[in-house]
């Protein structure tokens, strides 16, 4: 099998965005994004900067540390469509997938190739059989500050879902579960949580952001030339 390009091959890629009319190199420039998790409410949400440089894997890498997820399912972003944008799906590609509409390759796309303007809008999806899907907005495209280091989460709300909960309706009649001391599963859900859940509890300040080219070594590192 092919080994795929590393997202870090793509650093030599120099693409211009724009703010204002003033072109911003991808080197300096930065992307703000809204993160929201789509079916819940209150809504859980997450603001992130991140490179402008970045590939979609970065993205993801970035939204998965963010969000509090495991990164341990599939994913793929949805762009454009119903006369939103050019339409494409970027994630990781499935050898045996249908030609004719091709999942590309994340670390192989630059987020500025499909990303041209605040406002932007597309679709990540997580975990393909619980079917977490967020919105993610462009809200801002500008230079990054002096001696800050991005990605940076600037904000968000409540906690993310846990790992393999069932989507948004396991994940309600989790929360239900728990808030009633007499359900009769509550002790076997709390024992799989490892403990209580906070589903309000979220602080920026505690966010890591992982390496995305060590991301993509650990996912891929292995496979055959």
């Amino acid at each position: 099998m092919r080994r795929p390009r590393t997202a870090g091959s793509l650093r030599a890629v120099r693409v211009a965005t724009h703010l204002g009319g003033k072109a911003i190199d991808a080197q300096k420039g930065i992307y703000q994004f809204k993160i929201t998790l789509k079916g819940i409410e209150p809504p859980i949400w997450r603001r992130i900067a991140v490179p402008a440089s970045y590939s979609f894997w970065d993205l993801h890498v970035a939204i998965q540390d963010a969000m509090g997820w495991l990164d341990c399912h599939l994913h793929m972003f949805r762009l454009g469509g119903a006369g939103s944008g050019e339409r494409a799906e970027i994630g990781i590609p499935d050898p045996d997938g249908d030609d004719l509409s091709p999942c590309l390759a994340g670390w192989e796309v630059p987020l500025a190739a499909y990303l041209k303007q605040v406002g932007d809008r597309m679709i990540y999806e997580y975990d393909f059989g619980d079917g977490w899907e967020h919105e993610v907005t462009l809200e801002a495209i500008g230079e990054r500050a002096p001696r800050k280091r991005y990605p940076i989460c600037l904000g968000g709300e409540r906690a993310c879902p846990p790992e393999d909960c069932g989507g948004t309706h396991g994940y309600e009649e989790l929360l239900a579960a728990l808030a009633d001391p007499a359900h009769p599963e509550r002790d076997e859900l709390l024992e799989w949580l490892g403990g209580e859940f906070d589903a309000e509890a979220f602080d920026p300040a505690e966010v890591e952001f992982d390496d995305p080219r060590s991301r993509w070594e650990i996912a891929f590192g292995d496979a055959d030339d």
